[in-house]
């Protein structure tokens, strides 16, 4: 709590009625016990989210919008769509939230976050301009270059003539990335020109990713290792998370079609202190200020994916909230209140101080549909979920899941974020996989190296 703090005795709080009232009556309204906490989305950053939140000592109450299978389990989960900017004000109206926190992308850029604080409802998230960053991959390099923050070199192009044209910029292999939101899915990495060209062709058809886009941004392609490295903002000040490492790839030694993401870890060596300092006077705090000055002032989470080439960190992109299943591998190694940390950064005062971690290392192994990122069956049931929920240090994050008639199945390509926490990461990774190991449902998959680089690196 800024600016006080309550002695402890050997009974107690040296006066426990003064440190009560102290508590509700000197914090200009910043704690409120029993609160009400409303979380968006249904995935498993979300259930991660709800999770952590509801450890805080003043959360009376969790409401997920839509939720999930696990999520039901721990919260309150509420029907709707996050993507209807109406209906979430309508939920908001009836359930009136203390806070609500965000967890996709999708309803920041259409700007829910806007209309919220429009009502005078306190939100976890950046506003519609802010969430630029994101939905457009053009805006976000052409700021990153008025600002000076390391990135790849790049054209941004707006039809298939001036795509060709540009492709005698750049060397093989090269990367396509449709202009706006896609899940992750939106990136080709084309080994020839030609192949360059027939994704950008497919992403303006709108044939790859279903709908067309105006701008398609063409990329360097960088060699390295890639860091999920995220910050908290209050628009002037940030407070940085620990790093992790997510497996794009659905294959074994990241091969195969990009994900969402199919699995993750967190360990302290990721980033050391001296890159952390880098890392934020580089890239993160010029962003918020950036953002500031261009009269878009960011709050929330700000994730830089980067990769740590040769010539030193550049940013591969930037997502405006929460990373999935990065959220399920970090969250399982903080030891502070998550409420304090959000309230924060919505109220403007982050301070250094706002995250405890743990020096474990965690990890999170995806349990997938068979077939995905390709077509997949749903509804299948799954099995040995109470088994896994017994095991110590394990945390069985829901993704693609729906419960009715006492049963959990199948709803989504990305099932299941499997998550382990131990003083050692060879022992997280282990007690993941024996955790996943246990569960079954018909043609599940997940891959089997989940931070094996890692450990190959410290041998």
């Amino acid at each position: 709590m800024a600016g006080f703090a309550f002695r402890r005795g050997a009974h107690g709080p040296v006066n426990d009625l003064f440190s009560k009232v102290t508590i509700r009556h000197l914090s200009f309204g910043i704690h409120h016990s029993s609160m009400k906490v409303l979380v968006i989305g249904s995935g498993g950053r979300e259930h991660a989210l709800a999770w952590k939140l509801r450890q805080s000592p003043r959360v009376e109450q969790v409401f997920c919008l839509p939720g999930n299978g696990g999520i039901c389990q721990e919260a309150t989960c509420v029907p709707g769509d996050p993507k209807n900017i109406e209906g979430l004000l309508a939920a908001a109206h009836q359930i009136r939230p203390d806070i609500t926190v965000v967890g996709p992308e999708l309803p920041l850029s259409l700007g829910l976050v806007d209309e919220f604080t429009r009502r005078g409802l306190k939100i976890f998230g950046p506003t519609q301009a802010a969430a630029q960053l994101e939905s457009s991959k053009s805006f976000a390099k052409e700021f990153m270059q008025r600002y000076n923050i390391p990135t790849a070199h790049y054209a941004v192009v707006t039809s298939e003539d001036e795509l060709r044209k540009s492709l005698g910029l750049f060397a093989t292999p090269l990367v396509v990335k449709a202009d706006g939101l896609a899940a992750g899915k939106g990136v080709v990495i084309a080994q020839t020109k030609e192949e360059a060209a027939v994704a950008g062709a497919e992403m303006f058809s709108g044939k790859l990713l279903g709908a067309p886009v105006q701008r398609v941004v063409l990329e360097e392609f960088l060699v390295g290792d890639e860091l999920s490295f995220l910050v908290l903002s209050d628009g002037d000040r940030v407070a940085p998370l620990v790093a992790s490492q997510d497996h794009k790839r659905i294959g074994d030694g990241d091969t195969g079609a990009n994900t969402g993401g199919m699995g993750a870890y967190s360990i302290d060596s990721l980033a050391d202190p001296a890159m952390v300092e880098w890392l934020l006077n580089h890239i993160a705090r010029p962003v918020v200020a950036g953002m500031k000055a261009e009269g878009a002032e960011y709050r929330g989470i700000l994730y830089c994916g980067l990769m740590m080439t040769a010539r030193g960190p550049m940013v591969l992109e930037f997502n405006c909230r929460f990373g999935d299943p990065e959220t399920q591998a970090v969250l399982m190694r903080l030891d502070s209140d998550l409420l304090e940390a959000v309230e924060a950064c919505v109220e403007g005062r982050v301070s250094d101080g706002v995250f405890k971690w743990s020096a474990d290392a965690s990890c999170c192994v995806v349990v997938a549909a068979g077939g995905y990122p390709g077509g997949y069956v749903s509804g299948k049931v799954i099995h040995g979920l109470e088994r896994a929920a017994e095991m110590k240090d394990v945390k069985v994050f829901h993704a693609g899941t729906s419960k009715r008639d006492g049963q959990i199945y199948t709803s989504g390509g990305r099932v299941l974020g499997v998550t382990a926490r131990a003083p050692k990461l060879q022992d997280a990774i282990a007690k993941a996989y024996e955790a996943a190991d246990v569960i079954k449902f018909d043609e599940m998959y997940y891959r089997k190296d989940i931070g094996a680089r890692a450990l190959k690196a410290q041998k």
